[in-house]
């Protein structure tokens, strides 16, 4: 979840039918995700963005998307 854990049962849930590379591919994006959320100093626009694309409902992010997590990662000390 991109905002905390939760705990649920099995018969809750639904299939998203992904590849095993689209989950790692999620799983990724969520990493990125979490490792900047932990910043204490996160602005409330990177935190908006974050919100947004930890939301996505597709196993990846648009060259845009990409290129904004990106920038927030490069601001915070996280990128190349």
């Amino acid at each position: 979840m991109w905002d905390g854990e939760y705990t649920v049962r099995i018969d809750h849930l639904k299939p998203l039918n992904y590849l095993e590379s689209e989950c790692q591919q999620m799983q990724q994006i969520s990493d990125r995700i979490s490792r900047l959320r932990e910043n204490e100093n996160l602005e409330e626009a990177a935190r908006a963005v974050l919100k947004h694309l930890g939301e996505l409902k597709r196993p990846y992010l648009t060259a845009v998307e990409d290129k904004l997590l990106g920038l927030i990662e490069r601001e915070y000390g996280f990128g190349d």
